[in-house]
């Protein structure tokens, strides 16, 4: 699944400018499917300037293409609507968005010459009950399909005669999970949605970036594989298949998702039917080695993971997050600062994000995990280093048997690790993660890079942006 999220340093080449909105996104989806291999884009309706017509565009801009490659049956535009529970601002672009899937099936209709709904799914983000589901399920089959057989006024004919069928008649909806107490819980979360419905399958979104913004990158790791497990068993009980899609970015905290990489995260989670293709993924590396990556997953055999001890996984992530909250309080001004360097990928703004720091710490925000990603790797510090402290021996071992990939993750980011950004630390914080430092492989581009951001941060700072940058071309991410 191509996405939109903003982590990439490159910007494409048929970009119009840096921050990629409009055309450029209809461009892009026509090139993820065309070029790279993708089979599904993520269009994200959250933001102010997103692009309902992008079925329009894309047959009428590509139109030998998907007449060979179909809209709906070989490939396919999947949505992110707002949330209205979370995202108020935002709560009538769902509707603005649920009623584009109607005339978007009339356009393929056209162009095609039957019946092949080109949009049938959405992702619901921040997905915290089978309430919220149900609610956009409904308002879609009630009152945008169902409003069809309904006079525009009393005694007249219907709406689906004046103005034609609204189709499809139902439409899926993909929750997405991204915080601790939801991600643990999508299991009874679905079992109920499903209970009086007759799916043939479901697919469910977890998120691999804001649970590691929340709670760490290890922490994080261990809440998807207990979802993962519990959801498998939920499956199994039901008879109905549920298919993981997992939110993975290139950046080792975000979830080491690189051309590079793709076999290591296939064995990581091998019961994960769909990886999200971030534009870092897309842009920071040669064409051909994101094509084979791509074409290697494609090829990939779903598999079953591995059973996971749950109590021991809940009591690290517990233990884990708990000192990651203690750390991130200490490291927010510092990431606050470098943040406001991070230049952006998107005119559309993110989701406002569960990261719930400015209620416990007396009004302390942090940048989104894209933002606080790259200013963590830009001074020399990748976070994946916080709360590793309070792991025992014991704990280790067990890490590793159940995070597979946990040394080779870790040796990745900590070649970013600059051990100067120590004295820009408050005490607290730099002894605690001196106790857990060792003698790692070190990029030294990186390493020269990061040491002129430390110098200047200690002195006042100035434009850091060219820094951030020049760092994020030397690892091939933004954040």
């Amino acid at each position: 699944m191509s996405t939109q999220h903003p982590d990439n340093v490159q910007v494409p080449f048929f970009a119009q400018s840096q921050d990629m909105s409009g055309q450029d996104e209809i461009q892009e989806a026509y090139y993820a499917f065309s070029h790279l291999g993708c089979d599904e884009q993520m269009w994200d309706c959250e933001g102010k300037e997103v692009d309902d017509f992008v079925v329009r565009k894309l047959l009428s801009g590509y139109g030998d293409f998907f007449r060979s490659r179909p809209l709906g049956r070989e490939l396919f535009i999947t949505f992110r609507v707002p949330n209205p529970e979370v995202e108020r601002e935002e709560a009538k672009v769902l509707i603005e968005t649920l009623e584009a899937i109607p005339r978007s099936y009339d356009v393929a209709k056209v162009f095609y010459g039957q019946d092949i709904p080109p949009i049938f799914e959405v992702i619901l983000p921040m997905a915290t009950t089978a309430q919220s589901l149900n609610r956009v399920y409904y308002y879609y089959k009630d009152f945008v399909a169902g409003k069809a057989q309904k006079p525009p006024c009393p005694g007249d004919i219907s709406i689906a005669e004046w103005v034609g069928e609204f189709r499809p008649e139902r439409i899926n909806i993909i929750p997405l999970f991204e915080d601790k107490e939801h991600m643990l819980q999508a299991d009874r979360i679905l079992q109920e949605y499903l209970r009086d419905k007759e799916f043939r399958y479901q697919r469910v979104f977890l998120a691999r970036s804001d649970p590691a913004l929340n709670y760490g990158t290890v922490a994080a790791v261990l809440m998807n594989k207990v979802a993962l497990q519990r959801l498998r068993r939920l499956s199994e009980r039901l008879g109905v298949e549920l298919y993981p899609i997992l939110g993975v970015g290139s950046a080792p905290f975000r979830g080491n998702f690189t051309p590079g990489t793709v076999e290591r995260v296939l064995r990581e989670y091998p019961d994960v039917q769909t990886f999200t293709v971030q534009s870092a993924f897309k842009y920071d590396n040669p064409v051909s080695e994101v094509i084979e990556a791509i074409r290697k997953i494609h090829q990939s055999p779903r598999g079953r993971g591995l059973e996971v001890q749950e109590p021991r996984c809940l009591a690290l992530i517990e233990k884990l997050s708990r000192e990651y909250a203690r750390q991130v309080r200490l490291l927010g001004p510092l990431v606050n600062r470098l943040a406001e360097h991070v230049p952006s990928r998107r005119t559309r703004k993110l989701h406002v994000g569960l990261f719930g720091y400015s209620r416990s710490v007396g009004g302390l925000r942090l940048p989104r995990a894209i933002g606080f990603c790259a200013a963590c790797y830009s001074m020399g510090l990748p976070p994946e280093l916080l709360s590793l402290n309070v792991l025992s021996p014991q704990d280790m071992e067990f890490l590793g048997s159940v995070y597979v990939n946990f040394q080779e993750d870790l040796a990745e980011a900590m070649q970013y690790f600059n051990p100067r950004v120590l004295q820009l630390l408050p005490g607290e914080l730099s002894q605690a993660l001196k106790g857990v430092l060792q003698d790692w492989p070190v990029n030294e581009a990186h390493r020269e890079v990061t040491t002129r951001v430390i110098e200047a941060l200690a002195s006042g700072g100035g434009d850091l942006k060219p820094l951030v940058l020049e760092a994020a071309h030397i690892r091939r991410f933004l954040g």
